[in-house]
């Protein structure tokens, strides 16, 4: 029996569990992480890669505020891929395919080294309250261990069913087993739960697979790792992944068998990824197309399994069998073992504030796909922040929040609180509506002073930031100042790039604007350029694109009036004159932090937001004349005074 007390518990070894107890434990906090199967910390349950676009920019925000995800992928690559590389630097994203058995391993490491954090091998049946106060965990063997805090990241596994065509079985994923017990002691105490659904392809023998009826995809030779620690040299051999096909074929006998689906005959209750529908939803929903594409991806360079990226599928083995061996070079394919669903609880995320934290229940944090999330990024992000919070909650801290304009992480979150969801969510750049300044090469220049603040990043790893962050400064200093002059000999080379010649001096950064000019260019004209693709390209892009970056800087700052203005907790909206009743309801059920948030959510029109700073205003005056009512909040002086 375990009856140490710790200051923060986090229950589930995930992603997002990883992340949650390293912030917690790298503060000083004494953490415990509880995981029912301490050989599987940060498995890769489905596809054996971090990143993607958005979440590639999520992993490098993580890095640099101090999370581990960064560092671990670079030190697993087997294959490195920069996604919409020929696009602009807004939406291009890094993708790396991992060794999914060393990246286990490299996270589990970097737990069991960890001052301050101790692992256990156990399952929480249930949380300890006092009232609205969470003070531990209880486990199945009955022993209770408590904490200042706790946070939930379970993944897949509250009250999780696999399914394979009609049959069934209790499991977060393969070999494990589900999480009873919190889910319903949650939804006793009003929580609101719903189901969810994702699914995982099959799994290959590379021995079966005809290798030349497919097509060799290969990595990219430059590397930009995530983390700005890394080398940019991969330290591990780089493999090929494979394109293929399905075929009209394949369709035709998943069609036939769409009874034995269960998503299709109704089993399935919880709703599926969007945008990563299983084989079965994408001949359904585009059932125009006669082929969709699969990649087969190796999960390691010691493992004979392939990953099949873009089928998954919960039909029975039979017709797994039978539709797989109509794809090109999987004619005699060997499975071992089978595409399934899996159906779980998440809690509606409306219902925790930004900081993570429930709003129900003190001390209480929820993090990764228990908040209708999907992907290893997306939880990773939520674990650190959970983390700091849960931390900081102890350590009389302000509550850390990163803002939309701030990181992706920040619009994650703000999704999330102020919208909820119904399907598992997925980041998109599409998401930020301030993007263009959200990009994955000034990641150091938008969080280092954040990640300075927080206080995980060691003195050695900040004094990498500033250097960084120093020597792009210079060179933008000698771009600006530094000029080039109409020579016979300038304008002859600047023939060879090719650009217009010049009809007078211009400094190198003029000169950088133009679209078909490089910092390679500038080199030729004995400009010197920063080796490091850390320093020249972030300056090269914010060059190139200053003038659309200086009018998204415009726009953000027009709206931080909103955000800044921040409403007290106890507002009753419906004692707002102005406000329709499903603006009183979704205002009430969200309780928006700032009118930033409030002009978010869904339903609620700008006259609202008119209404609440009339109202507030109002308020602002009875309490000047001392009439104020009882049960006003000191907090709405901060709003009228913005």
């Amino acid at each position: 029996m375990n009856s140490k007390k710790y200051d923060v518990i986090v229950v589930g070894a995930g992603h997002a569990g990883v992340e949650a107890c390293l912030a917690s434990a790298r503060l000083g906090l004494q953490t415990l992480m509880v995981t029912s199967n301490i050989n599987r910390i940060a498995y890769m349950s489905c596809n054996p890669s971090i990143g993607g676009l958005a979440k590639g920019h999520m992993v490098r925000e993580l890095d640099v505020l101090g999370g581990q995800m960064g560092v671990a992928a670079d030190e697993t690559t087997i294959q490195y891929k920069r996604l919409n590389s020929s696009k602009g630097p807004a939406v291009r994203g890094t993708r790396v395919q991992n060794d999914k058995h060393l990246y286990s391993q490299f996270q589990t490491d970097a737990l069991k080294n960890q001052p301050n954090l101790d692992l256990l091998e156990g399952e929480v049946k249930r949380l300890i309250l006092e009232k609205d106060l969470c003070v531990g965990v209880v486990l199945q063997d009955g022993s209770e261990i408590f904490a200042k805090a706790t946070i939930i990241t379970t993944g897949t596994f509250m009250n999780g069913v696999m399914h394979i065509g009609l049959r069934q079985e209790a499991g977060g994923r393969v070999g494990d087993k589900p999480s009873i017990g919190l889910s319903d002691q949650l939804a006793q105490f009003g929580f609101e739960v719903k189901r969810l659904k994702t699914g995982t392809p099959a799994r290959l023998h590379k021995d079966s697979i005809d290798w030349a009826k497919t097509t060799p995809q290969a990595g990219d030779e430059k590397v930009y790792p995530f983390s700005y620690r890394s080398s940019n040299q991969l330290k591990l051999p780089q493999i090929l992944c494979y394109l293929t096909r399905t075929t009209e074929q394949t369709h035709e006998i998943i069609r036939a068998n769409l009874d034995k689906s269960p998503m299709f005959c109704g089993i399935i209750e919880g709703v599926g990824p969007r945008y990563c529908p299983s084989i079965e939803d994408k001949i359904t929903r585009f059932a125009e197309k006669n082929s969709h594409q699969t990649f087969l991806e190796p999960e390691g360079l010691n493992t004979d399994l392939i990953y099949l990226q873009g089928i998954s599928t919960s039909l029975p083995e039979d017709v797994q069998d039978a539709f797989l061996k109509t794809i090109p070079g999987l004619e005699n394919v060997k499975v071992v073992r089978y595409g399934y669903a899996v159906e779980y609880d998440y809690i509606e995320p409306t219902q925790i504030w930004h900081r993570l934290e429930t709003r129900t229940i003190r001390q209480l944090f929820l993090a990764g796909q228990i908040n209708g999330t999907s992907g290893y990024e997306e939880a990773a992000v939520q674990g650190f922040v959970a983390g700091i919070n849960a931390a900081h909650s102890i350590l009389g801290r302000d509550e850390f929040i990163l803002n939309r304009d701030e990181a992706y992480i920040g619009v994650l979150i703000d999704d999330l609180v102020t919208k909820g969801t119904r399907e598992p969510y997925r980041m998109f750049t599409s998401r930020a509506e301030h993007r263009l300044v959200l990009r994955e090469d000034n990641t150091i220049d938008r969080l280092g002073a954040i990640a300075s603040k927080i206080g995980i990043v060691s003195e050695a790893s900040l004094q990498i930031l500033g250097d960084l962050q120093l020597k792009r400064k210079n060179l933008l200093e000698r771009l600006r100042s530094e000029k080039v002059y109409p020579t016979k000999d300038v304008q002859e080379l600047l023939a060879t790039f090719p650009t217009p010649e010049l009809t007078k001096s211009l400094t190198f950064e003029e000169l950088l604007r133009r679209p078909e000019i490089s910092c390679s260019h500038l080199e030729q004209l004995n400009f010197s350029v920063d080796a490091d693709p850390n320093v020249s390209e972030p300056v090269e892009i914010e060059v190139k694109y200053s003038g659309y970056v200086k009018r998204q800087m415009e726009l953000i700052n027009q709206s931080k009036r909103l955000e800044e203005m921040v409403l007290p907790e106890g507002l009753v909206y419906a004692d707002i004159r102005g406000l329709s009743n499903e603006e009183k309801d979704k205002l009430q059920r969200v309780k928006p932090r700032t009118l930033g948030q409030a002009q978010r959510i869904s339903g609620v029109n700008p006259s609202a937001i008119q209404a609440i700073m009339i109202h507030l205003k109002g308020h602002k005056k009875i309490k000047e004349m001392g009439l104020e009512q009882q049960g006003s909040t000191g907090r709405s002086d901060h709003i009228l005074a913005n």
